[in-house]
């Protein structure tokens, strides 16, 4: 509801021509995160919000063992953002919403996300030790790992039983968590302050761009992580690009202006090595540009470009 009412606040649609209901909750997020108009959220916090419906999700259809620290700080984590948003959007202050008396949300001190995940690891192996019988606890806690690692990877894995008690075998095979859960180990939770001023943010680890994935995208959800660095996935240069569309430099620039290729981080970025500034693209870049010149001809680009530019 927070997101509906921030995209409606920011001049946005809910509600699709001729639709019945108001749009859901990827699609929210994905106006929130895409729609220039719009916008008002952030990678992290996509990524943050995909998580929490995840959880969402499971607790209603599945049975989840979460640990207390992971649990402490998806709910402060969510607490942090509605904050941020309501500021951010509308310019009011969460406090002043808040009753006076508020109970603490969790008896233990929070650790950090990686430490979480290795005692879990280290759990989850416990309980699937020979002769234990604890199979199923052992599932329900390899869930609540699997819901985060999922929901951060952008990827739409079945959770099954199965499946999540082979996760569970590999981890007692000496499998690290790092291995099985990447989108986990791509990204830190951040806290700031304590007290009754404590906020925790999600944040991407450096050299792990996150991006926009198609909308339907089959095995994905609303946002990807994708572990490899800026260069790895914007490979390419300007003629390295012309080169693999068979273009001249000057050809594929009008191209890339017809396009608008450089406003869709999914094809290109400018990118900083050392102090100068340059635009890169990535293979994606490739099959938008050769669609881009079969449907309206390289001719007839060219003379638009030129015209123009004159």
């Amino acid at each position: 509801m927070l997101l509906k009412a921030a995209i409606l606040h920011r001049g946005g649609r809910i509600r699709e021509p001729r639709a019945t209901e108001t749009i859901g909750f990827d699609k929210c997020v994905r106006v929130a995160l895409s729609d220039g108009s719009v916008q008002f959220l952030s990678n992290e916090q996509a990524l943050l919000l995909q998580a929490i419906n995840e959880y969402r999700d499971a607790a209603q259809h599945h049975l989840v063992d979460m640990p207390e620290g992971l649990l402490y700080t998806q709910a402060q984590a969510g607490l942090t953002l509605f904050g941020d948003l309501l500021s951010l959007v509308f310019g009011h202050d969460l406090q002043y919403y808040l009753p006076v008396r508020v109970l603490p949300i969790s008896t233990e001190a929070p650790t950090d996300i990686a430490t979480l995940f290795a005692l879990e690891a280290e759990e989850i192996v416990r309980l699937l030790a020979p002769g234990t019988r604890r199979r199923t606890e052992a599932i329900a806690k390899t869930r609540s790992l699997a819901i985060l690692d999922r929901a951060l990877s952008g990827e739409d894995v079945a959770l099954t039983d199965s499946n999540l008690l082979k996760l569970g075998e590999r981890l007692q095979a000496g499998v690290s968590w790092e291995e099985l859960f990447p989108g986990v180990a791509a990204v830190d939770i951040r806290p700031e302050g304590s007290g009754p001023t404590i906020s925790i943010r999600v944040t991407k680890k450096e050299g792990v761009p996150v991006h926009l994935v198609p909308e339907g995208t089959p095995g994905a959800s609303v946002v990807a992580v994708r572990r490899v660095t800026e260069l790895d996935f914007y490979s390419l240069g300007h003629s390295d690009l012309a080169d693999h569309v068979g273009l001249t430099a000057p050809r594929l620039t009008a191209v890339i202006w017809r396009s608008d290729l450089k406003a869709d981080l999914d094809y290109a970025k400018e990118i900083t090595i050392g102090s100068s500034r340059f635009w890169r693209y990535s293979q994606r870049a490739i099959g938008r540009v050769n669609e881009v010149v079969e449907a309206e001809g390289i001719d007839a680009i060219w003379a638009d470009y030129r015209g123009r530019a004159s």
